[in-house]
């Protein structure tokens, strides 16, 4: 307790002589805050590369995560030291409503890192510089394990079957066999008619069983689709950045 009581009062006595407890932030104050906000956001990117999962990886979604934590940080000083703070409040939270994110977003984490980014923002132009901190680093620590955990992933791969058949191929009574030697699940996705009506294309989504050779399993999806095209992908991929 002395030795927690002792940081407590050397930070109160930093705060005193930079000048954070004044009601309008100064110039140190506010270099301080944009340089804390930078670090931890730079943190946050770090992290986000550091976990992703895809084909469609973004430096600059990074970039732009640094950058609007960043500026969160000078809003949320100018709105909480100003003295019309509700309406400059208020035309802040306008202009972010007619904001568009001018990228696709490929993952819905995507946009939950766009979320921490402005909350750690906001948090340090708040002038909780001690909570910016540390919860910046507990959520940090909890995202990295849940992904190298793989927590919550499937137990096996599962994967998108896609064939095209004749006309005259029964694919009922083709394949079945087939999926119940290989696979644990299936679901038909899609019947289209392709090639002017002269061919059907299929997808399926399928569950393949644990310890099955996919070589096999292709082999004789190729016969029984009359030697047709045949593709299997992975919805599952995981590729290091």
């Amino acid at each position: 307790m002395t030795y927690l009581a002792s940081i407590t009062d050397t930070y109160e006595s930093i705060r005193e002589q930079l000048g954070f407890d004044l009601v309008t932030p100064g110039f140190v104050e506010v270099v301080f805050a944009l340089g804390v906000s930078f670090g931890l956001n730079l943190i946050i990117g770090t992290l986000y590369k550091a976990t992703y999962r895809g084909t469609r990886y973004s430096q600059d979604y990074v970039h732009t995560l640094v950058i609007v934590g960043t500026v969160t940080t000078i809003l949320i000083l100018v709105v909480g030291s100003h003295p019309n703070a509700s309406a400059i409040g208020f035309g802040m939270f306008a202009a972010f409503a007619m904001i568009r994110f001018r990228r696709n977003l490929g993952q819905a984490r995507d946009l939950a890192f766009i979320l921490f980014s402005m909350m750690t923002g906001m948090v340090v132009g708040a002038r909780l510089y001690p909570t910016a901190v540390a919860t910046t680093i507990v959520m940090v620590a909890a995202i990295y394990i849940l992904s190298r955990k793989e927590a919550f992933a499937p137990k096996r791969a599962s994967h998108q079957l896609r064939i095209r058949v004749n006309n005259d191929i029964q694919y009922d009574e083709a394949f079945f066999p087939i999926f119940e030697e290989f696979a644990d699940a299936t679901e038909l996705i899609s019947v289209e008619s392709i090639q002017a009506g002269m061919m059907t294309e299929l997808r399926w989504g399928i569950l393949l069983k644990s310890g099955v050779k996919v070589s096999d399993f292709m082999e004789k999806l190729q016969v029984a689709s009359g030697n047709n095209r045949v593709i299997l992908t992975s919805t599952q991929r995981s590729f290091d950045n």
